[in-house]
């Protein structure tokens, strides 16, 4: 079972797509539009994403291409009506993971989402950096200036989401809905407490804060200063 977003405008193509791998016992979670579409993939975690090119508000394309700009890791799977091989190449070269033009057979549809779940994901890397601020994703090692940093799971989790999710701001409310989910200590005072001990880990004395507290929206980690690394 695998949990998958569906970004279709076409309301009855989305509606067989979705009963069909419902019935293959899938999750699946339809939007019809890219911006909810792009601020879902941001906020929630999904094993796979279906694409469509065309869509009323943002094309498909710019969404990927934002999605793996903020270093969104989800494979994608994109569907259009563009046969030709320079849209296939386009959808590759923007982050795409495989590629499917309509019309097109469930069974095909099928195999290849099943690929993909099958297989890690291309665009996750191993390292984040912030300036001097090395992260490694996957040992959970944080330095900064060379300097190993002790950070607790918790603080670990915050500073992961917010780098990944650079220049988006993200108020207390937010952080516990993602980061603490429904965990018993889950309260605005622990969101508070955790950017506290985190800063104070992290920032040195005269240098800006890695984490921006943005009056009245929330907290973020700004992008110019983000670097992904292999």
């Amino acid at each position: 079972m695998a949990k998958i977003l569906l970004i279709e405008d076409d309301q009855q193509l989305a509606a067989s797509i979705k009963e069909q791998l419902e019935n293959a016992q899938h999750v699946v979670e339809h939007v019809a539009e890219g911006q909810e579409g792009f601020d879902r993939l941001k906020l929630y975690s999904y094993d796979v994403a279906v694409l469509d090119w065309m869509l009323p508000d943002i094309a498909g394309i710019d969404v990927l291409k934002q999605f793996r700009d903020i270093g969104g890791v989800t494979p994608v799977l994109m569907l259009t009506g563009k046969s030709d091989v320079d849209f296939r190449v386009q959808g590759f070269s923007s982050g795409a993971d495989d590629y499917l033009t309509k019309p097109f057979d469930f069974r095909e549809l099928s195999s290849r989402l099943n690929a993909l779940l099958r297989r890690p994901a291309n665009y996750c890397p191993s390292n984040l950096t912030v300036g001097d601020l090395e992260i490694d994703i996957a040992s959970k090692v944080v330095r900064r200036k060379g300097v190993k940093l002790k950070l607790l799971p918790k603080e670990f989790a915050v500073l992961e989401f917010l780098v990944r999710r650079a220049d988006h701001c993200f108020d207390t409310e937010a952080l516990l809905e993602h980061v603490w989910s429904s965990e018993s200590d889950a309260s605005e005072a622990a969101v508070w407490q955790t950017i506290k001990r985190l800063r104070s880990k992290l920032d040195v004395e005269g240098e800006e804060s890695i984490i921006v507290n943005v009056k009245g929206m929330g907290y973020k980690v700004e992008k110019e200063r983000l670097q992904f690394r292999d």
